[in-house]
């Protein structure tokens, strides 16, 4: 379903004119991300987002940073179970113990990926290979949930020790980093994306 905004340019439809939504859709998602903090912060936050709606984590993002040290891999893989105790009495984030857990986790594989790699985007990239991927969807809703490339990431990251990196949130998280451009044909940001390049 095409959602038309205020200001008339086409969107896809799930931003739901939430404004926090809206600037999420039109500023980052399915931007090609290479910083490889970038990319360990969004890993961490599809994963939260596993049973969740995306806007539920987007509203306490800004909280994740502060408790996650701008996730700072080498200072979340750190803590101590007494700090992650600490951070689950924290309202302002996702209290769910296998996700905190799984952040400090995920920050030792990351770690494990770079020492072995260089980089967190040389692995990442590789499964599309180092190319964004240009979808052509007339309705979101014609978009995949899972790809072979999704499928190859999750073996992958689970093989290095990575949790809640199923195929699934494997996928949003290609979506997310722009490694597709999932933008249907007719929102505005599908040609700006694709006009963009990433190297």
């Amino acid at each position: 379903m095409i959602k038309m905004i205020p200001d008339n340019r086409i969107r896809c439809s799930w931003p739901l004119g939430d404004p926090l939504y809206l600037a999420y859709h039109d500023k980052e998602w399915g931007v090609p991300v290479l910083d490889d903090q970038k990319l360990f912060e969004m890993l961490i936050l599809e994963g939260t987002q596993a049973g969740l709606s995306w806007i539920t984590v987007l509203k306490k993002r800004g909280e994740y940073r502060k408790v996650y040290h701008q996730f700072d891999a080498s200072q979340m893989a750190g803590w101590s179970d007494e700090k992650m105790e600490h951070i689950l009495q924290n309202p302002r984030i996702i209290r769910n113990r296998l996700k905190v857990f799984a952040a400090r986790q995920n920050a030792r594989a990351f770690l494990r990926v770079i020492e072995a790699k260089g980089s967190f985007k040389e692995l990442i990239w590789s499964f599309v290979d180092h190319k964004p991927l240009t979808n052509y969807w007339v309705e979101f809703s014609d978009s995949p949930s899972t790809t072979e490339a999704s499928d190859a990431m999750s073996r992958a990251l689970k093989s290095w020790g990575f949790t809640f990196v199923g195929s699934t949130i494997c996928y949003a998280y290609m979506q997310a980093v722009g490694m597709v451009n999932d933008h249907i044909v007719s929102c505005f940001r599908h040609q700006e994306i694709q006009n963009r390049g990433i190297f």
